[in-house]
């Protein structure tokens, strides 16, 4: 399992810290949270990577712009923690809110507009819905095309 206990000791002694030092709600302790969550991912614990999760998502939703980019990782975390459990529905539903922010906040052929339109064609793939996945997985392919080398 690797050293997965140490990295959630390191990452929760960097949340204390940031609390004593930062202001609430610091966007600086939503960091910590998605660390922690991402070792909780690790560990295949996905209901306490959940949590921490949408612990950092409220300090984003008091302190930032509704289409800051970190609302769009924060919905793309959430959203692996759903498609792991293999709740699709919920996993489609933040996939789109980060793709939403992306095709407002970023040029149209963006790699990060590609990697959430590929997200979306999974979660299609794994609910059996093929052809909305194709779409989603050509429109991936495409900006792929135009924006990688040879």
């Amino acid at each position: 399992m690797g050293q997965y206990s140490k990295a959630l000791l390191f990452n929760e002694r960097a949340l204390e810290i940031r609390q004593k030092t930062l202001p609430p709600n610091h966007p600086d302790s939503a960091t910590s949270y998605n660390n922690i969550a991402t070792v909780y991912i690790n560990m295949g614990q996905y209901s306490k990577a959940l949590l921490f999760y949408e612990r950092a998502l409220e300090i984003y939703q008091k302190t930032l712009p509704p289409n800051h980019p970190l609302f769009a990782t924060s919905y793309n975390n959430i959203a692996s923690v759903y498609a792991n459990i293999e709740e699709y529905s919920k996993a489609l539903s933040f996939h789109e809110k980060t793709r939403e922010i992306f095709e407002k906040t970023l040029p149209p052929n963006h790699p990060s507009l590609a990697t959430s339109y590929n997200n979306i064609a999974s979660v299609y793939d794994n609910m059996g819905q093929y052809s909305k996945a194709l779409s989603f997985y050509e429109k991936a392919l495409e900006i792929q095309q135009k924006t990688l080398p040879p």
